[in-house]
């Protein structure tokens, strides 16, 4: 599902680091070695339809190649 963030995220959490994300190997070799993170937060989307909603959003980040494959896990409204 396309979507855009129009705001920023708010409540970031570390969720896993490194050997605890399960897609570690395949991170390291798609975009390449570093000290991966799986991170979740809030913020307001618009998706591909116009519609906005605030949304749980996961992602994986790592210095130097920042947020990577953005992921919508609940629409909270």
């Amino acid at each position: 599902m396309h979507f855009d963030i129009i705001s920023e995220i708010q409540n970031i959490e570390t969720i896993a680091t490194n050997t605890g994300i399960r897609e570690v190997e395949r991170l390291r070799k798609v975009y390449g070695k570093a000290k991966w993170r799986k991170k979740k937060g809030i913020a307001t989307i618009a998706l591909a339809d116009g519609t906005t909603h605030q949304a749980e959003l996961h992602w994986y980040e790592a210095t130097g190649f920042g947020r990577k494959e953005v992921k919508i896990k609940y629409l909270l409204d």
